[in-house]
């Protein structure tokens, strides 16, 4: 008799509601054994980048695989509001899932509908063939996939940020995620994430959300920023990225035995 398994439990089951935030970091090498180390590290989860990053559906499988052993929650993102890359995502195990650039209520439609199978959405049926319900495995797989799946959508445009009560409001959205570098970019303030304008707008999406019950996260690497999301009511927030930190690791300790450097510090986020 083959092994019965179940899903490991969603990230929505632990956002909101009163629940401390969630702290975590992103994983951007495309290499397992860096997401091992980061998944050891005492965060609460795991953000492994799809859109920016060199990952492919390969390597984002094998990192899957490594972060399970651990007590994390692994999210996703996907390069684009694309049914079809979204179905290779779930295919491949992926349960909890970040969809970029979503703008307006519609667009945040198209990535509910891909989520789900018919006839309340549009997803490929393939469970199968694929590690997502464990080669079925999962008992009742497709009538329960729904379940188990967590959907974050980007507000990261200023178009996105006027229409962040209808996104936040989509029936089967489960959280929004606010980008405030392609935010800032939007706004005209390229590279300044911190600038008064954006982090205004970054405030007023953790309002609207919070006043809609919907659970708000939010991209900052720098701590007095990312406190202050904390403090606006943020219930899931990044501080880092594993190649942000090996770079500015690297540069300290090089510039500890050779002779001063003629720059400043390069960004990290």
């Amino acid at each position: 008799m083959p092994f019965r398994v179940e899903p490991a439990a969603d990230f929505k089951t632990v956002l909101g509601g009163g629940k401390r935030a969630q702290v975590g970091m992103w994983a951007c090498t495309g290499n397992p054994l860096v997401a091992e180390i980061c998944a050891g590290s005492g965060f609460d989860w795991l953000l492994i980048d799809g859109e920016h990053s060199l990952n492919s559906l390969e390597s984002i499988s094998t990192q899957l695989q490594v972060v399970a052993g651990y007590p994390i929650h692994p999210v996703v993102r996907v390069p684009a509001n694309d049914t079809v890359m979204i179905k290779q995502y779930l295919d491949l195990g992926v349960q909890n899932l970040i969809v970029p650039m979503v703008d307006n209520a519609e667009q945040a439609a198209q990535a509910v509908a891909a989520v789900r199978y018919p006839p309340r959405g549009v997803r490929g049926v393939g469970s199968a063939l694929a590690r997502g319900s464990r080669w079925n495995r999962i008992e009742g797989y497709l009538n329960r996939a729904e379940e188990t799946i967590t959907l974050l959508v980007q507000v990261e445009s200023a178009e996105a940020v006027a229409n962040v009560a209808q996104i936040a409001g989509t029936d089967g959205v489960d959280g929004i995620f606010i980008g405030p570098s392609d935010l800032a970019a939007s706004m005209g303030h390229l590279g300044q994430q911190d600038h008064p304008e954006v982090t205004s707008a970054v405030e007023h999406c953790i309002r609207t959300a919070r006043e809609l019950g919907v659970p708000v996260g939010v991209n900052a690497f720098v701590e007095a920023t990312a406190r202050r999301y904390l403090d606006a009511g943020a219930d899931y927030i990044a501080v880092g990225a594993d190649v942000a930190m090996l770079a500015r690791a690297s540069e300290a300790l090089a510039a500890k035995y050779l002779p001063e450097g003629t720059g400043d510090t390069p960004a990290s986020y």
